[in-house]
């Protein structure tokens, strides 16, 4: 780790944080997203106090607006000169009142936009620095709560549930997850997506009125091994449930499905 540099979104809280705690004593750069200003500069001063040695620097954006997305994309590729691994951790849960639909400052459902759209699209705008820092790593955390896409309602403007929101958003993440491995194969940078652990005990979880049954630090373990395994350099385009490499929801492999969100994610990222 002690050259690396390492993007984790969402670093404020839950699995944020924890991931941050374990990541920079190892050294090298770690780079901590957050929506809240306050949030953010105590936990980037939490995380300089535990490991002195090591860079931190932030990086302010709410991923529910996509021109903060791009704009924080934009900062990230001028002030850094390299970026080893984007680990899109930055999640909207439930909510606290799963039936109350929610919108993204595009106008977007907001779990879709949130927990799909932005990390796609800070992806994609990243990829001339994690290609020319390449060998690179992605990371996107997604859940083992995944559901099928209903093309015909994709924001749930008709049954909206938060829940189910969220396991489409996830499943979407999935889905582009495979897309853009296949897409950078060769180019020595990974994409590969994992359920990391079952009902941490982060706010999201709380909020939606669930009982946690797991420390956050049970999913630290397994995202942090896609990143850094060396077992793991060429292993791409993969689905883990937290160790374990396996099968994500059926309709992640229908090719015609993955065609028809990537053209809309297209469409909504621009």
């Amino acid at each position: 780790m002690t050259q690396r540099t390492t993007l984790i979104t969402g670093a404020t809280q839950g699995m944020g944080r924890a991931l941050a705690m374990d990541l920079a004593p190892r050294g090298g750069t770690v780079l901590l997203h957050g929506r809240d200003s306050d949030r953010l500069q105590a936990v980037a001063a939490e995380v300089r106090a535990a490991a002195p040695g090591t860079t931190i620097r932030t990086y302010l954006a709410d991923l529910s607006d996509l021109d903060q997305v791009h704009a924080m994309a934009e900062r990230i590729r001028t002030v850094e000169p390299h970026l080893d691994g984007l680990i899109n951790n930055a999640v909207a849960g439930g909510g606290t009142e799963p039936l109350k639909r929610e919108l993204s400052r595009q106008g977007h459902e907001l779990r879709f936009a949130v927990n799909h759209l932005a990390p796609y699209a800070l992806t994609r705008d990243l990829l001339p620095l994690l290609t020319a820092s390449a060998p690179a790593r992605v990371i996107n955390v997604a859940s083992i709560g995944q559901e099928a896409i209903d093309f015909d309602n994709v924001m749930l403007e008709r049954d909206y549930e938060g829940l189910r929101a969220y396991c489409r958003s996830k499943l979407a993440m999935i889905m582009a997850t495979f897309d853009l491995a296949a897409e950078l194969r060769g180019t020595a940078v990974t994409v590969n997506t994992l359920h990391p652990a079952h009902l941490m005990d982060t706010d999201g979880v709380r909020a939606y009125g669930l009982t946690p049954v797991t420390s956050t630090d049970e999913g630290v373990r397994p995202t942090v091994r896609l990143l850094l395994d060396p077992e793991l350099a060429t292993t791409t385009g993969r689905y883990f449930d937290r160790f374990t490499d396996t099968r994500a929801h059926e309709q992640a492999y229908d090719t015609e499905a993955r065609e028809r969100l990537m053209k809309l994610t297209y469409s909504m990222i621009e």
